[in-house]
């Protein structure tokens, strides 16, 4: 792989951001399925270093994903022991990189683009909810991405004022700092400054927060211990490598295995095209990542990453829009967060855990505000109903239940509103005197029927008709039978019907009364 160095001054402090967000996503995510922490570490650096090198995406960034978290848990606790677990995550590798041989990317092209962009921003809302207990200093829990389904309004608002009373100052006060910083940062950036453009705001905001903490020890402003990044720590390389686990193939011939394989692979397939349109879209480059590509890429991440012991992989949106918002060019630093990731766990584990979760969230708060800023939800307003609409409802659908579901119903939704555009624009009628055209302007099919009989109808006795379907491809059966319908009654109300390259059945519609065009196709 070609390394461009006039790249390497943006992705290298973009690998740097993208790991420190990285990080307690990692940890957080193994906790939330149930697996050794050290098990989601392995499966982000598999997913930035064997991922990045293989996908064909220049800035999408792979590890351990909140949104398969529920599934992988009630895998574990099914399989038993976590080896057991491995052996279907290696099989869901596996079964993603046939998926990509069988082209089955394609997937990702059919969901619309109001509901991807509705998709971003519900990622953008749960980052700043989730994000808001560790700005403030409440609660203990690893930040978890992608996630939100609060049990109940009340238990929602019963957590907001527990956050609001229970405010640290210290942890307040680390991140409001934080964002002042990489906004400031930002600002001189936009205007020219050097040095602006090559350091980044959120690794000035790291260094701000292990500075605060330094100096706010023993103080009233200090910091509990809780609310820190949590690092395992290994006393040498021989003692990281004896914590590996490697799946048991004593159990291949459990069915359950291969069950729980198919379930991962499928989910995991589907995040991955969804969070790669996604990537696409932010790329200010407009590149198109090639799916099928991707699909082998994650199916060969996924079995390295069971081998080694390590969690599902699938390509991550809030990594991704991370990246893509530290300004990042190239996969290069994808591959600085996977190897940072290595690195930290062989030797720089202390210093890690001297990290604020609080300066963390601040970072995460902004990349949440840059997905979700009002000004998207005005743009799409102005797009129209049959836009907005599936926005509105998949951001709500992603914030009630999950990511995956979310996506179903806005897609279903946006469906609908593509059928009830092509029922209204399918067939053009047009009346001068007792002279009626109609006729078809695109394909037309058993959802047009209802229409279609409509204007039948409404065509009085002694006229002249002419039906005109030289700008359809398909002729729904169904329009034909309403067409041999009408023409049953045509004698009765004294009507004159022709057809202009309408699509017929020999024998079905009588060529004794209704004079076909002699260019009119056939089935």
């Amino acid at each position: 792989m070609l390394i461009r160095l006039d790249n390497l001054k943006h992705d290298l402090p973009a690998g740097v951001v993208v790991f420190l967000v990285a990080l307690p996503l990692c940890l957080g995510v193994a906790l939330a399925s149930g697996a050794p922490l050290f098990s989601g570490l392995v499966a982000g650096i598999v997913g930035g270093l064997i991922v990045s090198a293989l996908s064909g995406s220049q800035l999408s960034v792979s590890g351990p994903a909140a949104g398969l978290t529920a599934i992988t848990f009630s895998a574990i606790q099914e399989l038993g022991p976590f080896d057991t677990f491995l052996l279907a995550g290696l099989i869901a590798g596996a079964i993603q990189l046939v998926l990509g041989y069988l082209g089955a990317g394609a997937i990702g092209s059919f969901i619309p683009n109001a509901v991807i962009r509705g998709m971003l921003v519900a990622i953008g809302l749960i980052l700043i909810i989730k994000q808001i207990p560790h700005a403030v200093g409440y609660g203990a829990d690893l930040i978890v991405d992608e996630t939100y389904a609060p049990e109940s309004p009340v238990t929602l608002l019963y957590e907001i004022e527990g956050a609001i009373r229970s405010i640290s100052w210290g942890a307040s006060t680390v991140c409001v700092g934080a964002i002042l910083i990489v906004l400031a940062w930002d600002g001189l950036a936009r205007r020219g400054f050097l040095l602006a453009g090559i350091v980044p705001g959120p690794l000035l905001a790291v260094i701000w927060g292990l500075l605060f903490q330094a100096f706010a020890a023993d103080t009233m402003l200090e910091i509990p211990d809780q609310h820190f990044v949590t690092l395992p720590e290994h006393e040498s390389l021989r003692h990281l490598m004896a914590s590996l686990v490697h799946p048991d193939f004593s159990q291949w011939t459990n069915p359950k295995v291969y069950e729980s394989a198919l379930t991962i692979a499928i989910v995991a397939s589907i995040e991955t095209l969804l969070s790669l349109e996604a990537v696409d879209r932010l790329d200010p480059l407009r590149r198109q990542a090639p799916a099928n590509r991707e699909l082998k890429a994650q199916g060969i991440g996924n079995m390295v990453s069971a081998l080694l012991g390590g969690l599902p992989i699938t390509s991550v949106i809030v990594r991704s829009s991370a990246n893509v918002n530290a300004g990042a060019k190239t996969r290069m630093s994808s591959m600085v967060h996977g190897i940072l990731l290595l690195v930290s766990v062989l030797f720089l584990a202390d210093l890690m855990n001297e990290i604020p979760l609080a300066t963390l969230a601040a970072i995460l708060l902004l990349t949440g505000f840059k997905l979700a800023k009002p000004a998207i939800f005005i743009d799409m307003y102005r797009r129209g109903t049959d836009q907005f609409i599936p926005f509105i409802i998949t951001i709500t659908a992603i914030l009630i239940d999950d990511l995956l579901k979310g996506i179903l119903i806005g897609t279903t939704i946006g469906l609908l509103f593509v059928i009830r555009s092509n029922f209204h624009s399918a067939i053009a009628f047009t009346r001068k005197d007792a002279n009626y055209l109609i006729r078809f302007r695109k394909d037309v099919t058993f959802l047009n029927k209802q229409k279609f009989r409509e204007i039948l109808n409404a065509v009085e006795p002694q006229s002249c008709v002419l039906i005109d379907g030289s700008h359809a491809r398909f002729i729904d059966r169904d329009i034909l039978d309403c067409i041999i319908d009408f023409h049953e009654g045509m004698e009765a109300k004294g009507l004159s019907v022709e057809l202009r390259n309408v699509l017929g059945y020999s024998g079905e519609l009588d060529a004794g009364f209704m004079k076909i065009n002699s260019n009119a196709k056939e089935t």
